[in-house]
């Protein structure tokens, strides 16, 4: 894809690492059950979605006794233009967070660009913490360069949601 790349709603979005490989593989992943997803539809018309799965990657964010246990994280997280800023990317997060949490996951991690000031606040308001930003020029190609993770705890061991 070109500088400016495509979410899966067609909206241009210089924001986010969208590799077209990597998409496919993603949507693979879903259809084949390994990985899953919450939509919202209107009308037939797609909306927003959350894409999500099981991963062991963030082990290095969480105590100890807790690396190597079941962690989510959620790749995508994206609403049409027209709908942005009325809560549904928050509202599909908290369902993707409730998925999760039923699968028995300790945390649940997602990663957007430092910069991307409305990923940050549909995050926050899901009840994501800003953990990290590092740089990250492969991934980020536009701004700071610089990627900032973020947690949601569903453990007792990690503290109460959000922390």
């Amino acid at each position: 894809m070109g500088a400016a790349q495509t979410s899966p709603l067609g909206r241009a979005n210089a924001w986010n690492y969208l590799p077209e490989d990597g998409i496919r593989e993603h949507l693979q992943a879903v259809v084949q059950g390994r990985d899953h997803g919450v939509l919202a539809l209107q009308d037939g018309q797609l909306l927003g979605a959350v894409t999500f799965g099981l991963s062991t990657d963030f082990d290095r964010y969480l105590p100890a006794q807790l690396r190597g246990t079941p962690q989510g994280y959620v790749s995508e997280a994206v609403v049409r233009r027209d709908r942005t800023g009325k809560g549904l990317g928050t509202r599909l997060l908290g369902e993707a967070l409730a998925a999760l949490s039923s699968m028995g996951v300790v945390a649940v991690f997602i990663d957007r660009h430092e910069e991307n000031l409305a990923s940050a606040g549909m995050m926050r308001r899901a009840g994501f913490v800003e953990l990290e930003t590092y740089a990250d020029p492969r991934r980020r190609p536009h701004g700071s360069g610089r990627t900032t993770v973020c947690r949601f705890s569903c453990a007792d061991e990690i503290g109460p949601p959000g922390r």
